[in-house]
């Protein structure tokens, strides 16, 4: 593994594992957030990737990076280098949004990465958001579905001067009634996409029976919508990095 620059620090040899797809491996290894809690992360690395990009993916609030596995794995199969992270300091009663975001730009660190991509879905993105707004590698964010929270997001894309991309699905409770269009409306450069018809729950790739019992209340059509969400998304990844 690679040494630990600055703050973050190794705390376990990763392991290799070949994936199922040629060319990609997967590495999972160990950082240490500025708090002293363990961020875990497991790194998609095809063997066409161009040395120094990274995409950093950021899951929802109290989810896993299980969570955005299927979209992980289809940046990488198109030779993308990706890394999802299990943040560590968010609690059921506290989001700890900001920590979350400075924890990316560590697992950056960690990775050795010079031109970055940010992106996240719920509160993920806007984990995202704060990671690139304070990160000067950014070439742009990806947000999927974003969930704002005390207008932190808006805070952060107000000086931000590259582009975000958002996609979001219909409004529902589950992501705050689309509250983080207003914080992209807030954006120098933002690119608005619907997903006619999508649940919250449609932005996981796998996502489980708690995020359909909470936020997905009719699944017809979900597989077509996730094919689409993923499709769009690797879309919008790959004109970012050409910023």
């Amino acid at each position: 593994m690679h040494e630990a620059p600055g703050h973050v620090a190794a705390s376990r040899a990763s392991r290799l594992q070949a994936d199922v797809t040629p060319g990609v491996r997967i590495e999972w290894g160990r950082a240490e957030s500025a708090t002293g809690c363990t961020l875990d992360y497991a790194w998609y690395r095809p063997a066409s990737a161009t040395p120094g990009e990274l995409v950093v993916l950021a899951h929802g609030f109290l989810r896993d990076k299980a969570r955005l596995a299927g979209l992980a794995r289809a940046l990488a199969e198109t030779g993308i280098s990706v890394v999802t992270v299990d943040f560590c300091n968010t609690r059921p009663w506290r989001g700890n949004h900001a920590r979350n975001g400075f924890d990316l730009i560590a697992v950056a660190d960690r990775l050795e990465a010079r031109r970055l991509v940010y992106a996240g879905f719920s509160a993920g993105g806007l984990a995202a958001l704060v990671a690139a707004r304070n990160d000067p590698r950014t070439l742009g964010v990806l947000t999927l579905d974003l969930v704002d929270a005390r207008e932190l997001g808006r805070l952060m894309v107000r000086e931000f001067d590259r582009p975000v991309i958002g996609l979001f699905g219909e409004p529902a409770s589950c992501n705050a009634d689309n509250n983080g269009l207003a914080t992209l409306a807030a954006a120098r450069q933002a690119r608005i996409e619907r997903i006619a018809g999508a649940s919250h729950c449609d932005f996981e790739a796998p996502t489980d029976w708690l995020c359909r019992a909470l936020c997905e209340p009719d699944r017809e059509g979900a597989e077509q919508r996730r094919a689409e969400i993923l499709a769009r998304s690797v879309t919008a990844v790959r004109s970012l990095l050409v910023e």
